[in-house]
C-alpha cells in the first residue's frame, strides 16, 4: 500500500477517534447538567421537598456561605490528608508484607488463613474497636482508612506475583540471578499493571475508610460534617458534603490515570 494512503487513513482514523472522545464528554456533560436542571426545577415546582433534597441553588448559597467562614476548606483539606496518607501506607505496606511473603513459602502458609479473615472482617467493625484502644485523633482515622484496604491489596498482589511465567524467573536464575534482582527485574515489572489496578481501587476504599472514621469519632472532615448536619437537620451541608466526596473521588481517580499514562 502507498505510504501516502495509509498516512491519510491514519489521519481520517484518528481524527474519527477525537471526535468520539469529545463526543462521549459532552455526553457526560448533558447528562450531569440535565440531572441538575431537573433537581433545580423539582426544588422549585415543589415536586421535591427542597428542604430534605436541598437545591442546586441553596448547594451553591451554602458552598460560599461556609468558604467565607473558613470552614469548608479546613474539613475537605483534613480529609484529603487523611485519604492521601492512608492511601501512600497501604501501597507501601502491602508490598513490603508481599515481598516477604514471596521470600518466604512458610510464613506465606502460616499468615493465609489470618489474611483471608481479616479481609473478609467488616471493616466499619474495627473503627470503634481502634477508636477505643488508640483515641479519636487522625491517626485512628488514618488507620481505619488503611483496615479497608490494605488486606485486599495483599492478597491480590500475592496473588499477582505468582502469576508471572515461570520461565521468566527460571532463565534469570540460570544466568545467576539472585532473589532481589528476580524481584525488581521480572516480578515488579510483570506486576505494574495491577499495582495501577490496585492503586485505582485502593484510592477510593481509603477515602470509604476515612469517612468511616470520621462518622465515629471526629470533630473535623467532610465525614464530621455529614453526621453533625443530620443531627441538627442542615441538610444543605449533607448534601453538599457528599458532591465534594464525589469530586474527591474524581480528581483522586484522575491522579492515578495520570500516573497510568506517564
Amino acid at each position: 500500500m502507498h505510504p501516502d494512503s495509509v498516512s491519510a487513513a491514519q489521519l481520517a482514523y484518528l481524527k474519527s477517534y477525537r471526535y468520539h472522545k469529545i463526543r462521549i464528554h459532552l455526553y457526560r456533560l448533558a447528562i450531569l447538567l440535565a440531572f441538575f436542571l431537573l433537581w433545580e426545577l423539582g426544588a422549585r415546582q415543589n415536586w421535591i421537598d427542597d428542604f430534605i433534597f436541598s437545591s442546586p441553588t441553596k448547594l451553591f448559597l451554602c458552598f460560599y456561605h461556609m468558604t467565607m467562614e473558613n470552614r469548608l476548606f479546613f474539613h475537605i483539606g483534613i480529609t484529603l490528608f487523611e485519604t492521601i496518607v492512608s492511601f501512600f501506607l497501604v501501597m507501601a505496606c502491602s508490598l513490603f508484607i508481599t515481598i516477604l511473603l514471596w521470600y518466604s513459602k512458610s510464613l506465606t502458609e502460616t499468615l493465609d488463613p489470618y489474611l483471608v479473615i481479616l479481609n473478609s472482617l467488616p471493616k466499619s467493625a474495627l473503627a470503634p474497636l481502634l477508636i477505643v484502644w488508640l483515641g479519636a485523633n487522625y491517626k485512628t482515622i488514618i488507620l481505619t482508612g488503611m483496615s479497608v484496604a490494605i488486606f485486599g491489596t495483599i492478597l491480590n498482589l500475592y496473588i499477582g506475583f505468582h502469576e508471572v511465567d515461570e520461565e521468566k524467573i527460571r532463565l534469570i536464575q540460570t544466568l545467576g540471578g539472585s532473589g532481589s534482582q528476580t524481584l525488581l527485574k521480572v516480578i515488579l515489572p510483570a506486576n505494574r499493571a495491577n499495582l495501577i489496578g490496585l492503586m485505582k481501587s485502593n484510592i477510593g476504599l481509603c477515602l470509604v475508610g476515612v469517612i468511616i472514621g470520621e462518622f465515629i469519632a471526629s470533630k473535623c472532615g467532610l465525614g464530621y460534617l455529614i453526621i453533625y448536619g443530620s443531627q441538627v437537620f442542615k441538610l444543605d451541608w449533607v448534601i453538599l458534603s457528599i458532591v465534594i466526596l464525589c469530586i474527591i473521588a474524581m480528581g483522586l481517580y484522575g491522579c492515578i490515570r495520570l500516573l497510568e499514562r506517564v
